[in-house]
């Protein structure tokens, strides 16, 4: 398999070409470039695999997502990722101007890289990246685990009270998930999917107003390659502030890093070897969270959208965000000895859908559930559509 390091070298064959010809890199010269096997070349670690899905917003099509060419750093996040755009993104990570990577992670160049490299996303593509991975390494190696914003975002979900979703993830088969768009669905909504959904939903930050009592599970234990994982979950703490409270009137917030501190504490007293922050905090609260709080060996955050093309390293903590909107499917690879993590490798894998291969399980799945809503769903096909997706203004085509 190749390194991560020989792939970024591998892909300046279509940076190099769309250098030489900067308007035109076609399609068919992009696809020629790359394959799904080219996608999922990665240099395993170890015996865990943790895969992270978040911020999909009910798309369960591919879309055409520009990133964003400003991201605001505040103090001491100024200047550092995830706050780096366009050509100094680029620079900083060694990605070459024209790749796909350089489509997937900035705006340059962004209209003929994205008719050349086509759409990102489609929870098919999506399940056939899951399912390969699950293969090559093993079904009891591999944690697949839901950011949140998973279920609300698109009219098919407005329309289906996020059945539409919640019936897809489940094929996907998470082991955890978190939330914060979710709520607004109301939590008698929220509480009848999670009991039906067949996997833990996460909230180690939720506490009950009148008794001051967890809502949910705060941690699950896995046993994945060996060695027992927990995973450990936190919403997102501003949820009654950035969406309306009165959906969720006897549940409060907030970070609590006491309490996390504890739960992680717990976790490690009940032998876990490996404990996972499954977040929703956001990449900077993320940040100040791995020194803040010890013991956590793995980050995986989510809500501010951000994705980088590999783990960060704060201390002995490593923070990964997989974007939004079904564009990225995040790896982390962990070494354990001893019960420490002693090694890692990680990647954010493009999906691109015309590259990767539609699971047609999952497809016909898709199909069925938007069948009753295509024609309002494209009814103004050939013109721009603009939509508030969560909690954001997006454009692009057919992104319902």
């Amino acid at each position: 398999m190749f390194s991560r390091r020989e792939f970024l070298q591998w892909t300046t064959v279509a940076g190099a070409y769309a250098a030489a010809n900067p308007l035109g890199l076609t399609k068919a010269a992009a696809q020629q470039a790359i394959t799904q096997q080219d996608l999922l070349q990665f240099d395993a670690k170890g015996s865990v695999t943790l895969l992270h899905l978040t911020d999909i917003h009910a798309q369960l099509k591919p879309v055409y997502f520009r990133p964003p060419d400003t991201n605001i750093g505040v103090g001491a996040f100024e200047g550092i990722p995830p706050h780096l755009v366009g050509q100094t993104f680029l620079d900083h990570f060694g990605i070459n101007n024209g790749s796909m990577l350089a489509y997937a992670h900035t705006m340059v160049d962004y209209v003929n890289l994205a008719r050349a490299y086509g759409k990102l996303g489609g929870l098919d593509r999506t399940a056939t990246l899951v399912k390969a991975i699950r293969g090559e390494r093993g079904d009891d190696k591999v944690l697949l685990l839901d950011g949140g914003d998973t279920w609300q975002g698109s009219y098919t979900s407005l329309q289906t009270n996020g059945q539409d979703m919640v019936d897809s993830m489940k094929l996907l088969k998470p082991d955890a998930m978190v939330g914060h768009w979710e709520f607004t669905f109301g939590a008698d909504r929220v509480e009848e999917i999670v009991e039906d959904m067949g996997y833990p939903f996460l909230a180690s930050n939720i506490f009950d107003n009148e008794w001051e009592e967890p809502v949910f599970e705060h941690t699950a234990f896995y046993e994945k390659g060996g060695h027992k994982v927990a995973v450990i979950g936190q919403a997102m703490p501003y949820t009654p502030i950035s969406n309306p409270s009165w959906m969720i009137p006897q549940w409060s917030f907030g970070i609590r890093p006491e309490v996390l501190q504890e739960n992680v504490n717990a976790a490690r007293a009940a032998g876990a070897e490996v404990v996972v922050l499954l977040s929703h905090n956001g990449f900077d609260v993320d940040q100040k969270l791995a020194k803040v709080v010890s013991g956590i060996d793995v980050i995986l955050t989510g809500h501010t959208h951000d994705a980088v093309p590999q783990a960060i390293e704060i201390g002995s903590t490593l923070v990964l965000s997989s974007g939004s909107h079904g564009k990225y499917l995040g790896r982390v690879d962990l070494e354990i000895k001893n019960g420490k993590v002693v090694d890692h490798n990680s990647t954010l894998i493009p999906v691109l859908s015309d590259v990767v291969d539609s699971d047609t399980e999952m497809k016909a799945h898709i199909d069925k559930v938007r069948a009753p809503y295509e024609a309002e769903c494209n009814g103004l096909s050939g013109r721009l559509k603009v939509f508030f997706i969560g909690g954001a203004i997006s454009t692009g085509h057919g992104m319902m």
